[in-house]
Formats: C-alpha cells, sequence, structure tokens
C-alpha cells in the first residue's frame, strides 16, 4: 500500500514512497545501503552512531494553548515557541523532500477503545524495522483509508546549525506539537526516541480521559490474574515478566482503562548487555530473524558478545512480541489484582521482598526509586539513589500527581494488593554485598503470584516500616530481613539511615502544606 503522495506527507516532492513493506524489503535494503549487518542468529545488527541513548535534555513541547494548561513545564518538559517550531519544521521537511522515504502506519495501544493511529516517516530503512517490530500493525481493512492521529517526522541526517539561536541545548531535537498533531526528531539515529516518544504522547492523552497510563510489564496467569511490573530500567522489570508459566502482556508500557490491562506496543525492546540463555532464555531465544540488535560487537561470522560494551552499555535488542513463545494473543488483561514495584537498591537496605500498604503504594509509586552503581556511569564511585516519579518521570507531560491519583482510584476500586521488590543488593552495598540472585528473586516473585506470601506471619523493617514475610518458600529466611545478613549491623544501620534520608529528601516536593499528596507519612521516618 504505497499510494501516498508528497502532498499527503506535508512535503514537496519525493523520490519514492515505500509504505508499510515487509521485513524482507527492509533488510535488504538496510544491509545494501546503510550499513547493517546480519548476526549468526539472523537478527539485523545495526549502530545508533553516537547517540547509544536518548538525548533527554534535547526534548521540547510547543508551548500553545491548551495543551501548555496541562503540561508540566519543567526540566522534563520544556516549552520551545511556536517560531522556532515552524523554523525546525521547515528544515526537517526541506531535509526529507526528494528522498526515498520509509512510510510506517501503526496503531499504539491493544484497546480498541483506547488506541491511537500514529504515523512515521523517516529516511532509514531499520528505523521503518524497528516501528514495524515494535508497535501494533494494522490489518489491511484498517489501512485502507488509515488517518493518523498523529504524525512522526524522523530526521537522523539533519544538522541544525542555528541551535543556538534556537535557543535549544544541543543540534539534535526531539519536539511535539500536541495541537498540530506532528513531532519532529532530528540529528540523532536512537530508535529509543520513537518509541518513547509515542509514550510520552499517551502519558498526555490518557489520563485526560481517565485512564492510566504506565511504565510497566505485564504478564497473565492461566487463571487469567494480571500482575503489573514497575520498575526502571536495569531492576529485571523486562526479565521477571517474562516467564514460561504466565503468557507475556507486554514488556514495558501499558494503559489501565475501563477494560482493564492493555499493551501500548506490538513488540519488546530489551538491554542484552550480559545477557546469560540460562536466565533468561525467552528473550535470547527471541534474537532471530526480524529482530534488531543494537550497538553491539560481534565476531566475522556474526557471533554476539553479550558482555561487550565497548560501544555502550546500553545494548538493545527489538523484536516483535511473537518472538515470545507464551505471549498474550490481543496484548491485554483483566484488572490486576497484584501490583510489583522493582528496584535496584544497591546499598543493600531495603528487603527482597515486602508489602505495601496502600498509602506505602502511593509513596513508594511517587518516589519511583532504584540506584545506579559504582562503574555504569564515570564519576560514579559509590551508589547513587534515583527518584524518578512513578518509575518514569522522563516520560510524563503531566503532573505526577495526576498519575498517582489515578492509580490510588485504581487499587481501592479492584482491590490491588501492592509489594515492593528489591532486585539489588543484600549483604552489604555495592562492592560488598552480592547482587540478590534471580532465582530468590522468582521465588519472591512467584510467592506474590500464588498467594503463598499470604500464609506468612510478617514483621516490620525498622525505619522503613515495611511488612516483610519471616519466611517464603525457596528463599534462605536469613536474607528476608536485609539486617540480618549485614556482617556489619552498625554499619547497615548507618546505612539504613542515609538511604531513609535521601527518600525524605525528595519527598519534600509533595509534602507542602495542605497537600492531598503528602505520603510522607508512609516513607521512612529516619529515625
Amino acid at each position: 500500500m504505497s499510494w501516498l503522495t508528497a502532498e499527503e506527507l506535508g512535503l514537496t516532492h519525493i523520490d519514492a514512497i515505500h509504505r508499510n513493506i515487509d521485513y524482507d524489503s527492509l533488510i535488504e535494503y538496510a544491509l545494501a545501503n546503510e550499513g547493517a549487518k546480519l548476526s549468526h542468529s539472523g537478527a539485523v545488527m545495526v549502530d545508533t552512531g553516537i547517540f547509544t541513548g536518548r538525548s533527554p535534555k534535547d526534548k521540547y513541547f510547543v508551548d500553545q494553548f491548551p495543551s501548555n494548561e496541562y503540561i508540566a513545564w519543567g526540566e522534563v518538559n520544556k516549552p520551545l515557541t511556536k517560531r522556532v517550531w515552524d523554523d525546525l519544521l521547515g528544515m526537517v521537511k526541506e531535509h526529507l523532500s526528494g528522498k526515498k522515504l520509509f512510510v510506517n502506519d501503526v496503531f499504539a495501544g491493544a484497546s480498541e477503545s483506547s488506541r491511537r493511529s500514529i504515523r512515521f516517516i523517516s529516511e532509514i530503512a531499520w528505523q521503518s524495522h524497528f516501528v514495524k517490530n515494535m508497535f501494533i500493525e494494522p490489518d489491511f481493512e484498517d489501512l485502507i483509508g488509515f488517518a493518523p492521529d498523529f504524525t512522526f517526522y524522523s530526521a537522523s541526517r539533519i544538522t541544525n546549525r542555528k541551535w543556538k539561536e534556537h535557543g535549544l541545548n544541543s543540534d539534535v531535537f526531539i519536539v511535539f506539537n500536541i495541537e498540530e498533531k506532528m513531532a519532529i526528531i532530528g540529528g540523532t539515529w536512537y530508535t529509543g526516541e520513537l518509541k518513547k516518544g509515542v509514550f510520552t504522547l499517551m502519558n498526555y492523552w490518557l489520563p485526560l480521559e481517565n485512564k492510566l497510563s504506565m511504565h510497566c510489564s505485564a504478564n497473565i496467569g492461566k487463571a487469567g490474574d494480571t500482575a503489573l511490573f514497575f520498575g526502571l530500567s536495569g531492576t529485571g522489570k523486562t526479565t521477571l515478566s517474562t516467564d514460561p508459566e504466565r503468557a507475556l502482556i507486554g514488556d514495558d508500557e501499558h494503559g489501565w482503562d475501563e477494560h482493564g490491562i492493555f499493551n501500548f506496543e506490538g513488540g519488546c525492546y530489551a538491554k542484552v548487555i550480559n545477557l546469560d540463555p540460562s536466565s533468561e532464555p525467552e528473550i535470547h531465544a527471541a534474537i532471530r530473524e526480524n529482530a534488531i540488535l543494537e550497538n553491539v560487537v560481534a565476531n566475522e561470522d556474526g557471533h554476539v558478545d553479550f558482555k561487550d560494551d565497548s560501544k555502550t552499555e546500553n545494548t538493545r535488542v527489538s523484536y516483535p512480541i511473537h518472538h515470545i513463545e507464551n505471549f498474550q494473543e490481543g496484548m491485554c488483561g483483566g484488572h490486576p489484582k497484584t501490583i510489583i514495584f522493582l528496584t535496584a537498591d544497591a546499598f543493600g537496605v531495603l528487603p527482597p521482598v515486602s508489602m505495601l500498604t496502600k498509602e506505602q503504594a502511593m509513596y513508594y509509586f511517587l518516589s519511583g526509586y532504584t540506584a545506579k552503581v559504582a562503574g555504569t556511569e564515570r564519576g560514579i564511585t559509590e551508589p547513587v539513589a534515583t527518584f524518578s516519579a512513578c518509575f518514569g518521570e522522563a516520560f510524563l507531560p503531566l503532573s505526577p500527581t495526576v498519575y498517582a491519583e489515578l492509580l490510588g482510584q485504581k487499587i481501592d476500586q479492584h482491590g490491588v494488593k501492592v509489594y515492593l521488590v528489591n532486585t539489588g543488593w543484600s549483604g552489604g552495598s555495592y562492592g560488598v554485598g552480592k547482587r540478590m540472585s534471580i532465582q530468590n528473586t522468582r521465588a519472591c516473585v512467584n510467592a506474590i503470584l500464588d498467594g503463598s506470601i499470604m500464609e506468612n506471619d510478617f514483621d516490620i523493617l525498622p525505619i522503613f516500616g515495611l511488612l516483610i514475610p519471616r519466611t517464603l518458600h525457596g528463599v534462605d529466611t536469613e536474607v528476608l530481613n536485609p539486617r540480618n545478613v549485614w556482617e556489619d549491623k552498625e554499619t547497615y544501620d548507618e546505612t539504613a539511615h542515609k538511604l531513609a534520608g535521601m527518600f525524605i529528601e525528595n519527598f519534600k516536593r509533595y509534602n507542602r502544606a495542605g497537600n492531598r499528596y503528602d505520603y510522607s507519612h508512609a516513607g521512612p521516618n529516619g529515625e
């Protein structure tokens, strides 16, 4: 289906339009013209250039009514004038005119009552391949008369030499114009900008319809029990939701509407640094024909060294969700009864599993805590606490309290139980203690999902006030209380007070006088 015209795409003229074309054609073009290679498993390998991750400081929203009444302006959501938008849009359209273009017409949202129609226009075949993997492809009937609710123009090869004049952070730009239903991306090849761009928009649209958008993975058991896994990068969200005993609804982005849970996407985008087929067999098996590997290192025969981080630690694979053998057809589930917050606590203070009260759930949702560890970024020599509201603040156009209020309503309405699972360190901070084993974490998650965790007695963890089980099948009893496995108990207490102080300081933005989102009493007390 390629009967789009240049005028319909908003361009003056075009060389050719490749619209919704098949995998083989995209791969053939990328191999012949874009430096792509094939791995030994048949996946396409590409490099994203100097940008191996997102550019959050280069993201803007056009400051216009009425969207400017809803957007939470600040470091995450920076305003751009209409004058600069017009200049950048003209620059992008001039750059794309006269070129071979790849167009994808897709859906974001598996729920028909909540989905959006999105059009991507790109000059790069493997970006079109990525979109084909990551979003929901309409059937033939849906494509007839397809009218996009929003259009993305991706101009990776552009250079904005006027960026200082425009008042931008750099020559890279990612700009959303809500009113004109367009986004432009310039100067970066990183495909995650396309994925998270759509997520950002869904995070704008859905809450205004009283629907919750979430940075979480989701799966469903044989009894129809849906579970959500919230967590920042590196906490195990993709790994733990990919379970041979439970069907995968999706690994990263979901909505919660009047019908239940639904995936925004049609594919998965997983980290592959240090990928181990013995602990993550489903993800490893998904790396085959039609998958895309980003920034990995391989030998001449195409065998990938997943331990090699010489290009970046953020090596990735994109694959359609049906590459996971046990995925949920339709990518939807009922209203969940279980929510799991994942954190990789590099201070070794938090327990491997704890049950949260409603108020604690709201506190830890708004906190969105995890920790970076030494060695992952230049200058980091000890664990660094990271707080990202709702476990995804970088993608929230609205105030975090909007999403928190919706979550609280859903918890009450559907009787949801919420748990905090620490996939980080035990027995000491990073460098002294050890990372929680995937086996222990899986046992904690399994006990939550099968309900057996509720058969235990619980103790209260001092300082944090968390309810922790005294015993749990498959987990060493001593590990359940983090203080017990520290050789130096005094150092544990000091570290726990230190982390508690970080929580308290971060949460001050919510505990203004009279603020109904002040759940500080449900957090650590620092004493």
